[in-house]
């Protein structure tokens, strides 16, 4: 009884540091949305899509409210989004989308991130061209023709519209074509559990199990980092 009292004390403390890093990276993420175009999310796009986003990962009203009126203080931390190319163990491409208030402190610690995880940062277009810098959202399909959806949308942008392993649409479009399609889908009433920029591999890798354990303890030991936000891979 002891041991699975501790198995799922270890399981509750891992969904717990989860919640924390996802409420960290969308209070981040409200920062940088309000700074750039202020708090009324009515006439801020993106502020309303990283609102979205908080409310897909079940964020507390009074938490995204709270970071909102944080992000007007004056002594606010002023973050920048800045993006981090390298490889992995195996050749495999990295990208590191960062939250950062001090990008000396950022880079050394990505830098030492890649070194110990067995890779090696790059400079700037290193690898970035190896992937596709794409809007994505993801909706719940109740009340929704996929077919008709996609001739509607392919004005806006679409490129491929699909589903994802639990059932839901995911709908990509040009990273160009984010705030288009954004307007699109609320115009028609359609809230996206979530909505994001993700960079997709051109020509995804094939790796062994073995291969890829090691080019995951790297992207966790990344995804740790309290100035990272999201970590891409160019593997299969």
């Amino acid at each position: 009884m002891g041991r699975i009292f501790e198995v799922r004390k270890s399981a509750m403390f891992a969904r717990y540091d989860r919640m924390a890093k996802q409420f960290s990276r969308i209070g981040k993420e409200i920062a940088i949305a309000v700074k750039k175009g202020g708090p009324d999310a009515n006439n801020n796009p993106m502020l309303r899509r990283v609102m979205q986003n908080a409310k897909g990962v079940n964020m507390p009203k009074d938490r995204i409210e709270a970071a909102i009126k944080n992000a007007l203080g004056k002594d606010t931390s002023n973050y920048d989004e800045v993006l981090y190319e390298g490889y992995a163990p195996h050749g495999v491409a990295i990208l590191v989308v960062t939250a950062t208030d001090n990008t000396t402190r950022t880079v050394a610690n990505v830098r030492s991130h890649f070194n110990k995880g067995g890779g090696a940062l790059g400079n700037s277009g290193s690898v970035a061209f190896l992937f596709k810098h794409l809007g994505v959202f993801k909706l719940k399909p109740e009340g929704v023709n996929m077919d008709d959806m996609e001739l509607e949308l392919i004005d806006y942008g679409l490129e491929e519209v699909g589903e994802d392993s639990e059932g839901n649409i995911i709908i990509r479009c040009g990273f160009t074509d984010f705030g288009n399609m954004q307007k699109a889908l609320e115009e028609k009433g359609l809230t996206p559990i979530s909505s994001e920029l993700e960079w997709i591999p051109l020509n995804p890798m094939e790796v062994s199990d073995a291969q890829s354990e090691d080019v995951f303890k790297l992207i966790e030991r990344l995804e740790q980092d309290d100035d990272v936000q999201h970590v891409f891979h160019s593997m299969a």
